[in-house]
């Protein structure tokens, strides 16, 4: 246990120093008045009429989102599950895409498919981005490969002799899915539904580009008062609700979670799937191929089309032109900040990761290590906003003067990318064997030794994939960032957004051309990690 807390140590005081304390420091700087505590402003700002506003939309989207997402993609956690067709993988691979884009590429995307002078602009005179069906859309597009993948690794472990002996004691095919099959995938549909709730509770860049000045989430409004109201207080106040939310949500998802990981017995995912049979199941494949290709694959055409559509490269020519007032070097000096931050916070994110996913490897740890396991998922639900303006306010006294430093960009990107990293290794070290660490030791190995020479190897491959989403997770990081990039170093998500914010054809052009680059970047990272993973796992 005293090795375990060890481990612990580093992520810890990680945690504590990068994200404990700036998002303390800004709530406290809105909620104290002469060192007074001012709980009364809670009060306050539920009780004005345009707050409860935007809690209302803010669930009420994330409930809209979630169930639409669960409509349209349960059907291709079936099909990716059970049945075997050519170019599989590759498909798997363009499914996935979508959730390690960054939200400002998401929303770039559908404002050129459902925007003003848009494709279906274009061609019917229909635009989406007033209504609010634009943001479930995009919310669907980056939430599809969360329930595919979660719910479709476990139904592909599903022993499938279970439903036939039903359907062989005369049960029907629905009510023997009814009685077998959607009972074991419950806890993972559950889980799967916890997630995208969280994220799109949790939306930003998608409703910031998407949303206008009519739909705003909790998230966008706490944006909204502490950049351009300057109130606080009242982003300090919507900042604990969105923690307590958040909190709220992770508590029930690690409940779901346990709950999948010991009540059900499986089999070799490898052994389940079958070559399509019957017109049913070719109709099922045909109608997951369609909505796919409109929903997940013509968004990002339409972004690569857009940016093309200037004569000789124009847009892509712009980026190497620091004239157009935005940016004091040239935008595409982006990609190279971009991606330097991106490296710097995957190691970081590895590291920090890594030896807490070594300290939770036994399933018997204590209820102080459980607990810490918990915490490490608060940076994907609590507001980057929060903690990238908690970082300009906290971290601007030595010892901790980081102000002006380039590092605090990585150090707000690892946040995001550790909960990435533990949640891919932490599965892998629990499976390696006990008694071979045991016989190590027994042999005299020191404690280093017996994690180079027996987990290493076996964790090499997990190790590299979760250095993959860290990289594309930071890669495209924006809230946190938007806050703490220099001006004279902004980062691919940052430049995307100032370029959509300013008027005219040129800087819309180039945000397209900028989103298609960030775009290509994360989709060779994941194409990557794709063939690292293989088939061994199913889930995120």
């Amino acid at each position: 246990m005293a090795a375990r807390l060890g481990l612990l140590a580093v992520p810890v005081a990680f945690f504590a120093v990068f994200f404990a304390y700036p998002v303390a420091a800004i709530v406290a700087r809105g909620l104290k008045a002469d060192g007074v505590w001012q709980l009364g402003r809670i009060t306050d700002v539920l009780g004005d009429a345009g707050i409860r506003h935007v809690l209302w939309f803010t669930t009420w989207q994330a409930l809209a989102s979630t169930a639409l997402t669960l409509l349209i993609a349960l059907p291709g956690a079936y099909v990716f599950a059970r049945l075997d067709f050519p170019g599989k993988h590759v498909l798997r691979a363009v499914v996935t895409v979508p959730f390690v884009l960054p939200t400002v590429v998401v929303g770039t995307a559908f404002l050129a498919l459902v925007g003003r002078g848009g494709l279906l602009d274009e061609l019917w005179g229909l635009r989406l981005d007033t209504t609010v069906w634009a943001i479930l859309l995009a919310h669907v597009f980056f939430n599809y490969a969360v329930v595919v993948r979660t719910v479709g690794g476990l139904w592909s472990q599903l022993d499938p002799r279970q439903e036939e002996a039903a359907r062989m004691l005369g049960a029907s095919r629905i009510a023997a899915w009814r009685k077998v099959t959607l009972p074991a995938l419950g806890p993972a549909v559950a889980a799967a539904a916890l997630m995208v709730f969280l994220f799109t509770f949790t939306s930003f860049g998608v409703v910031q580009i998407l949303g206008g000045p009519t739909f705003s989430t909790l998230e966008v409004e706490i944006y909204r008062q502490t950049s351009e109201i300057f109130d606080l207080s009242t982003a300090a106040v919507l900042t604990l609700i969105q923690f307590a939310a958040v909190g709220a949500v992770l508590a029930v998802h690690a409940w779901t979670v346990r709950r999948r990981e010991t009540a059900l017995r499986l089999v070799d995912a490898s052994t389940t799937a079958r070559r399509p049979r019957g017109a049913g199941q070719w109709a099922l494949l045909a109608g997951v191929l369609v909505s796919v290709a409109l929903l997940l694959v013509l968004p990002p055409a339409v972004l690569v089309q857009r940016s093309f559509d200037a004569p000789d490269f124009g847009y892509y020519r712009a980026l190497t032109s620091d004239d157009s007032g935005i940016f004091l070097v040239a935008p595409i000096e982006a990609i190279g900040n971009s991606l330097e931050y991106a490296v710097v916070a995957t190691v970081i994110a590895v590291v920090i990761g890594g030896l807490a996913a070594a300290a939770l490897t036994r399933r018997d740890a204590g209820r102080l290590v459980r607990g810490f396991d918990a915490l490490l998922m608060l940076p994907l639900g609590v507001s980057a906003v929060t903690v990238g303006f908690g970082f300009l306010i906290a971290l601007d006294e030595p010892p901790l003067d980081l102000r002006s430093s380039w590092i605090l960009v990585p150090l707000a990107q690892a946040l995001v990318g550790v909960p990435f990293v533990v949640r891919t290794m932490l599965p892998v070290l629990r499976a390696v064997d006990e008694r071979l660490r045991e016989a190590a030791a027994v042999l005299g190995a020191s404690p280093w030794r017996v994690w180079r020479e027996v987990d290493l190897p076996m964790v090499r491959r997990a190790l590299l994939i979760a250095a993959g989403f860290a990289f594309a997770v930071s890669l495209g990081e924006f809230g946190a960032t938007v806050f703490i990039a220099r001006p004279d170093h902004p980062t691919l998500p940052v430049a995307v957004a100032r370029l959509l914010g300013r008027a005219g054809e040129l800087n819309y052009g180039q945000a397209m051309a900028l989103s298609t680059i960030l775009m290509v970047v994360c989709a060779v990272a994941l194409l990557v990690l794709e063939r690292l993973r293989g088939d061994r796992t199913g889930e995120f």
